[in-house]
Parts: C-alpha cells; sequence; structure tokens
C-alpha cells in the first residue's frame, strides 16, 4: 500500500513549476560599498533585536479611517488635549491674515493636513508635526500682520541690557575684526548646519533613542520656536546690525531687513542668497530671544540626554552659534540667553513628564521591550525590576492624541499606574498600534 505523503514528488508537478522564465536581456548589476555577507549580517542583526512581544518599534501602515476613529473612541481626553485648541486657533489666525497664496492654495493645504490626520500611515508622522508646522505657518503670516496693530519696536532695551550684564557690547565687539576665514567659519553654523540639524538629529534618535523619542523632540521643537515667535510679536526688538545701521533711532516696520554679516558670504561666492532673503524677511525685528540659540539648544540637550558622553561636543555646538550670531551682527548676547533659557524651560517639562528614558543597556531603538517615560524622583518606590513583564503584558496604547495620552502597564497592586496619572507625550504615534497591540511603556515618576 503506498504510504500517503504531505510533500508531491517533482514529478507528480508540472513541468512548468520548475522551469525559469528567461529574459532576453540581463539587469546591469550596481556596485555597492559595503559587502553582500556584512548586509546580510547587518539585516539580520536588527531583525534579531525585534522583540515578538513588543510592539514599541512598529510603525503604522494602515489606510483605513476607521483606525483613527477607533483610536478617537478609545481616547481618554485630558488637560493636555488643549494643545490641539491653541494649534487650531493659531493655525487659523495664520491662515486669515496671510495675503498671498490666496484662498483656494490654503483651502488645499489645509484639506491635505487634514487628510494626513485621518489616515494611519500619515498621522504617525504629522500628527507630532503639527507644532512646527504652526510655527512655520505662524512665521510666514507675520508679514502680513498690520502694523497698526503690533507694539512699538524697542532699539535701546537690548543694547542697554547688554551694556548692564555685560558691560560692553559683545556683538560689535566680535565683529569688530573681520576676515574671510572667519566668515566662512560663521556661516557654517548660522547659514547651513542650523537649517539641517533638526532633521540629521531626528535620523540620529529614531535609530539609537528610546521609541517616542523623536516625537517628543518634535513637538518640543515646534512649540519652542512658536513661543518665541509669539514673544518676538509682542516684544519686537532690533537686532545689532539696525544700531550699526541706523544707530539708536526710532524703527519702523516699513523697514526692511538686513543680511549683515552674510552679505560678505553671498560677495564671497558671488551669489545673491542671504541678501535677499533677510531683506525679505517676515520679521526683521525679531532678535529676542534668538531661535537660534533656541534651536541649537533644544538639539544639543536632546542629544545630550541620548548620547550623554558626547555632550561636551554638542555644547560646543551651541556655543559655536552663540559666537556666529553675535559675530554676524545678527544678536546680541543677551538674546542668545534668552533663546537658550526658552530651550532649557521646554526641554526640562518634555523631560520631566514625557520623554522617555535612556536605558543604558540598550544600543538600537529595536532593543527596547519597554520605555519608561519621566523622571524618577528619590526614594520613589516602584521600579521596573519589581514588575512582572511576562505575567503582567496587558496594557494598551492605542490612547494617543494628547501630550497626556496613557501608556501604563497593569501589575496588580504594584503597578505605577495606580499611584500616579500616567501620561505621555504622544508615546508612540496615534493609531501606531491597534486595539489588540500590547505595548510596555511605563509611565514612572512621583506622585502628583
Amino acid at each position: 500500500m503506498k504510504q500517503p505523503s504531505f510533500f508531491s514528488s517533482r514529478t507528480d508537478l508540472p513541468q512548468t513549476a520548475f522551469l525559469k522564465s528567461k529574459i532576453p536581456f540581463s539587469w546591469p548589476s550596481f556596485p555597492t560599498v559595503i559587502p553582500h555577507r556584512f548586509r546580510r549580517k547587518l539585516r539580520s542583526k536588527v531583525r534579531s533585536r525585534q522583540s515578538p512581544s513588543s510592539s514599541l518599534t512598529s510603525l503604522q501602515s494602515s489606510f483605513k479611517p476607521s483606525d483613527t476613529l477607533r483610536s478617537l473612541r478609545a481616547h481618554r481626553w485630558s488637560f493636555y488635549d488643549g494643545q490641539y485648541l491653541f494649534l487650531a486657533i493659531l493655525a487659523i489666525f495664520s491662515l486669515s491674515v496671510i495675503d498671498t497664496p490666496g484662498p483656494v492654495f490654503k483651502t488645499f493645504v489645509a484639506s491635505l493636513l487634514l487628510t494626513s490626520l485621518i489616515l494611519p500611515v500619515t498621522r504617525q508622522f504629522f500628527l507630532p508635526f503639527l507644532p512646527i508646522a504652526a510655527w512655520l505657518v505662524l512665521y510666514y503670516a507675520c508679514r502680513s500682520i498690520p502694523s497698526e496693530l503690533r507694539p512699538p519696536i524697542w532699539v535701546r532695551v537690548l543694547p542697554a541690557l547688554e551694556n548692564i550684564f555685560y558691560g560692553a557690547n559683545l556683538s560689535n565687539i566680535l565683529s569688530a575684526h573681520q576676515h574671510i576665514f572667519l566668515d566662512v567659519l560663521a556661516w557654517l553654523p548660522y547659514g547651513i548646519m542650523h537649517f539641517g540639524a533638526p532633521f540629521v538629529c531626528s535620523a540620529i534618535m529614531f535609530v539609537f533613542a528610546a521609541p517616542g523619542t523623536v516625537k517628543v523632540f518634535a513637538q518640543s521643537f515646534g512649540y519652542m520656536n512658536v513661543a518665541g515667535v509669539l514673544i518676538q510679536l509682542l516684544f519686537p526688538c532690533s537686532p545689532p546690525w539696525y544700531e550699526n545701521k541706523y544707530g539708536l533711532s526710532p524703527a519702523t516696520y516699513s523697514m526692511s531687513g538686513s543680511p549683515a554679516g552674510l552679505a560678505r558670504v553671498d560677495l564671497l561666492f558671488g551669489v545673491d542668497f542671504y541678501t535677499s532673503t533677510f531683506t525679505a524677511a517676515p520679521m526683521p525685528f525679531a532678535a529676542f530671544p534668538s531661535l537660534h540659540a533656541g534651536c541649537a539648544t533644544t538639539e544639543a540637550l536632546f542629544m545630550s540626554h541620548v548620547f550623554p558622553r558626547f555632550r561636551p561636543f554638542f555644547i560646543g555646538y551651541t556655543l559655536w552659534i552663540w559666537w556666529a550670531t553675535m559675530y554676524l551682527s545678527h544678536h546680541y548676547a543677551v538674546d542668545l540667553v534668552g533663546g537658550s533659557l526658552l530651550a532649557g524651560v521646554v526641554f526640562y517639562v518634555a523631560k520631566s513628564n514625557f520623554l522617555p528614558r535612556r536605558q543604558p543597556d540598550k544600543f538600537l531603538r529595536w532593543d527596547y521591550d519597554y520605555v519608561e517615560v519621566g523622571d524618577v524622583a528619590e526614594g520613589y518606590g516602584y521600579d521596573l525590576a519589581d514588575i512582572d513583564f511576562d505575567s503582567h503584558r496587558h496594557g494598551v496604547l492605542d490612547d494617543e492624541w494628547t501630550v497626556g495620552s496613557s501608556s501604563s502597564i497593569s501589575s496588580g497592586s504594584r503597578s505605577p499606574s495606580e499611584e500616579t496619572g500616567s501620561t505621555t507625550w504622544e508615546g508612540e504615534t496615534l493609531g501606531s498600534h491597534s486595539d489588540s497591540d500590547t505595548v510596555d511603556a511605563v509611565r514612572v515618576g512621583p506622585r502628583r
């Protein structure tokens, strides 16, 4: 009697099943820098780090708006949801005062943004991006705000504070000795690296930091800049180039901006980039606080949180930006202090309440099986070492519309969620986990 077999023999299958389709030409092979065996080992190492029991590092690929509605229905509304009302008011105001482009284009852009928030695959990126988008739109809208609705421009305040705090005008001292080498040395961080650093830092933190770090960084970066622009609107001050050009005479909003020291860079390379850009700037009298210093400080603080061993390097980059802004006559020293202080406050709030804690034994984001959020007060009794993760992985994180979304695990009478109101800044992205996904995220911190 013929024994049954679960696998068909080669003769039982059609011949075409084992024949290769012949292609009349061969595809060209492109040389790669990394040998194949190293690329294969790297892929295997990354895949082996992914824990099958955790979805912390997964990205949403769903195009179903129903997933977004499900997340909204499961959402627990809190005080932190007010941020979206604030951003909506800011966006409506900015779009209302902008003259050009017209209403058709503005409606089209707003519709695209709303669509990106409805689809889960795009929401995971655009939801943390909302504060940055609000900052960019607000900054652009400043050119269209009528001058009669604006406060007077302060010309004498910053030079007076400079003399009180430092005994001299540091910007004029640093810019007194000019050289081509110094021009290029100041241009690199101020005119090039400043605009690319947020993207580079985000990419690095996405790979090497705890899951959720990039989202906290994006929102901190956006809200810091929004706060800075609002301060500049309510407290407009003239920069050092105005004092060098017009003295301490009163300034008006009809005056154009100035590239100051960056004009020498345009002359050096034979282009008209910074001259035309800064002359038509929406806010020429936005000296205080310095958002160049604020952005550099934000990047340095977050990168130092992820890579504490390289903290001196990040501090050096911030000081480089400080020197460049004063050498190019764009900011006083007091502006730089104000921008860095603003960034420090935003980072402290984010780190204390929303920023995932670094785990020294983890190297890549795929190494994380759980995330601890916020600072731990000395003597706080709950610690991850006391929690049995194998028995209590039932916390579901699909409530992620808000800064205050819940991210805790159930661990009986020892659960931190029973002691504190657990909050995270977006946790993972909204809709990045379905209703059945399990996530190991713990809010660790003192009772508030």
